[in-house]
This record gives C-alpha cells, structure tokens and sequence, in this order.
C-alpha cells in the first residue's frame, strides 16, 4: 500500500514537472515567472526545514507554503500553486 502511495506521489510530481514550466511562461513574463518559482522554492525548503519531523502528510508544510505566498502578494489559485509545489518538491 506504501509504495502504491509513493508511486502516485512521483507520478504527480513529474506531471507537474512537465506542466508547470510551459504554464508559468504562458501565464507570467519571463521576470515574473522566475520570481514565483523563486519564491515557491524558497517557501518549499522553509516548510522542510520547520515541519519535516512534526508533518509526516506534508499538510502543514502545504499550507505554509500557501500562507507564505498569500503573504508575499502573488495572485494564484491554489491549483496554480499546488503545481509549483509539487514541481518545486520534486527538484
């Protein structure tokens, strides 16, 4: 049952590889673009860094992630930002 689990989970992150990056050029500007995945990146390795042992789901190190782009000002869905995540968690 685990590795079904982990199976999917690498499934969705190289789906969200292959999408996220001809999806941000098209929705942002190069600048722009880079700056988002910089931020989502940055957020990712925060919420690693602070839940990793107390979050075994990810659940809390999702929304932090969440939380800490809504801070930043970036006007995304949270479909939008679940990619980069995933795309960002897979790198």
């Amino acid at each position: 049952m685990v590795q079904i689990i982990l199976a999917v989970i690498a499934l969705f992150g190289t789906i969200a590889t292959v999408i996220v990056a001809p999806w941000i050029r098209a929705k942002y500007s190069a600048e722009k673009s880079a700056e988002v995945l910089d931020y989502v990146n940055a957020g990712v390795l925060a919420a690693e860094q602070i839940f990793k042992v107390t979050d075994p789901t990810g659940k809390l190190r999702k929304e932090f992630v969440i939380n800490f782009m809504n801070e930043k000002g970036f006007k995304i869905t949270e479909d939008e930002l679940n990619i980069m995540i995933e795309a960002a968690v897979k790198e």
